[in-house]
């Protein structure tokens, strides 16, 4: 059993646009390591992602592009994560911390098994500006719309983080 993973640009009308990227995880892998590909055949590796540590709550995700050349990281704040999910999220030039937007929803996921949509606003440490934020759309199969508000965050960062909320908060 995998995840899929599609990443896709939107259209100016909000629509679904072409993939860009596309990834397969295997579920529950001891350590997580999930590599994107612009094609379908998986033969153009474009970016991925590998967890530092084995079987860690609190691991710390390297983000890296095709040449093995680091673009960001990421990390779950475990203890803040006990009633909100929160993760760290940096790369060149900025440092931002990511909640789960609505806390009620963030305590009944912990003992409710629904789908819930939930949302997540990342902020930069230093501004307090939103930098991205990532939307579960309420549907059968998972759905995010994630959005870049910083010009400094890599698509690539911004995608590998989406698909880390997806893989982290699916345990």
């Amino acid at each position: 059993m995998v995840n899929r993973y599609e990443i896709r640009t939107a259209n100016p009308d909000g629509s679904e646009g072409q993939i860009i990227a596309m990834a397969q995880q295997k579920r529950l892998a001891f350590k997580e390591q999930v590599t994107f590909f612009a094609d379908e055949a998986r033969t153009q590796p474009v970016f991925s992602f590998k967890a530092r540590q084995r079987m860690d709550v609190a691991a710390t995700y390297d983000v890296v592009d095709a040449d093995g050349t680091p673009i960001g990281s990421f990390q779950k704040d475990f203890k803040a994560s006990l009633l909100r999910s929160s993760f760290h999220f940096s790369g060149p030039g900025f440092e931002a911390y990511g909640q789960e937007r609505n806390h009620a929803i963030a305590i009944i996921r912990r003992f409710v098994d629904l789908p819930f949509s939930f949302h997540f606003d990342f902020t930069d440490k230093q501004t307090g500006q939103v930098v991205m934020s990532s939307e579960r759309q309420f549907s059968l199969r998972d759905r995010y719309t994630v959005d870049v508000h910083d010009q400094r965050i890599d698509y690539r960062l911004a995608a590998a983080m989406a698909v880390g909320l997806d893989a982290l908060l699916q345990r």
